[in-house]
């Protein structure tokens, strides 16, 4: 069949090469009466057009894995964190604590063994206090507590003052391998889950 068809075609283009050579060439008296009928014409004038910038091709911002990934961490986030959108939840972890540690302790997912209220006391109350609370829970074998150091709301424009200070402490002592703001129905940017070393 395709010797056929290629049989097929080569004989049509030599036909249309015949019909080519057939047709007749257009004599000099034309050429030179066509050149007179044209010779009083001008191009026509156009505005300059400034050429457009060329289009560059479409491209996607994310390669498919980073948009997997992408797609996975938003399907991770807590609804109790909205909270903390406002920036002034606390988190921290020391190296060697996973992200899964993290997220299962922001979800409050571990069993709270202990708390302390430090509401209403001054800063210097309150380190002694939450010192020896965090010696005690270690002593002890606990592994997570919570501190409740309130939204400092009564502080006016200096800001939680507590909330700061119970920040860096717990950055400070080593028995503290992570803390991260509290749930909203666990006091939520007024406390923190914290995660014990064991002894």
């Amino acid at each position: 069949m395709f010797p056929l068809l290629a049989g097929h075609f080569a004989l049509m283009t030599s036909k249309k090469r015949a019909k080519k050579k057939r047709s007749p060439a257009l004599a000099d008296d034309e050429i030179e009466l066509f050149r007179r009928s044209v010779s009083d014409a001008r191009p026509l004038s156009t505005p300059a057009v400034p050429p457009s910038p060329p289009r560059l091709p479409a491209r996607a911002r994310f390669a498919r894995r980073d948009e997997q990934a992408v797609l996975q961490e938003s399907l991770e986030v807590d609804f109790d964190d909205l909270e903390s959108s406002s920036g002034d939840s606390l988190r921290f972890c020391r190296a060697g604590v996973g992200r899964k540690t993290m997220r299962k302790l922001s979800r409050g997912s571990f069993s709270i063994q202990a708390e302390i209220d430090l509401h209403g006391m001054t800063a210097a109350d309150a380190r002694i206090q939450l010192k020896d609370f965090i010696e005690y829970s270690v002593n002890t074998g606990l592994s997570c507590v919570r501190i409740i150091h309130g939204k400092g709301l009564g502080s006016g424009l200096s800001g939680p003052v507590l909330k700061r200070k119970v920040n860096a402490w717990l950055r400070r002592w080593d028995p503290v391998i992570a803390f991260v703001s509290a749930r909203s129905v666990d006091g939520g940017t007024g406390a923190v889950y914290v995660l014990l070393r064991k002894s």
